[in-house]
């Protein structure tokens, strides 16, 4: 099956073209939950992350003590690196043991770090959605009640869309002028129709 990867800016609205994506009967793997699930589950990683940062950055009951970790790589650039370097490897595993339960002719694989931490290079496709950063932040606003001087903050720290542009092989817009609907529909035929080029030449 073809391994299309998904991502977008906070406020794009990538989510919401993944449920849609769903809706065509896509399964759809979103590898930050799948990140937090495997920081508490997966013991190899748990004992990578306490070896790295210590054993108060789980609780007594086992789970990931999230406050402390977060507070020991905020503005600590080495360190959020080197969690990174142990997050992404379990990650880009545990996609690899999902694809492979999948039966549909391709899966999307949702992350906000796409291109950032090289989970496209695992990738058949990639799907970037945009929106107007006004826009972005209206909605981030709306949903996380958060002031727009931390939405612009987070936003810096992402790579910018006109990066990801020239990176990304389909541009979903999600600008409020556009209908999203018929976007999706059309590329998931596309994808369709690359699946079974896939699949011919693979056979």
């Amino acid at each position: 099956m073809l391994k299309v990867g998904i991502t977008g800016g906070i406020g794009s609205g990538k989510t919401t073209v993944c449920h849609l994506f769903e809706i065509q009967g896509i399964p759809v793997f979103y590898a930050d939950d799948r990140a937090k699930l495997l920081m508490n589950t997966d013991l190899v990683l748990v004992n990578s992350i306490k070896e790295a940062f210590g054993e108060s950055v789980y609780l007594e009951d086992g789970r990931l003590n999230r406050k402390e970790l977060a507070r020991m790589v905020f503005n600590n650039a080495g360190l959020l690196e080197k969690l990174n370097s142990l997050v992404h490897p379990a990650v880009f595993r545990d996609f690899d043991s999902w694809s492979l339960k999948q039966k549909s002719p391709y899966v999307l694989k949702e992350a906000a770090i796409l291109f950032e931490s090289g989970s496209d290079k695992d990738c058949d496709f990639t799907i970037l959605v945009t929106s107007p950063p006004d826009i972005r932040i209206r909605r981030v606003i709306s949903r996380d009640k958060i002031s727009e001087e931390e939405i612009k903050k987070r936003m810096d720290k992402q790579l910018g869309d006109e990066k990801k542009i020239e990176l990304a092989d389909f541009i979903i817009r999600n600008d409020e002028r556009e209908l999203l609907i018929p976007q999706v529909t059309n590329l998931h035929h596309k994808l369709l129709e690359l699946s079974n080029v896939k699949t011919a030449n693979d056979d």
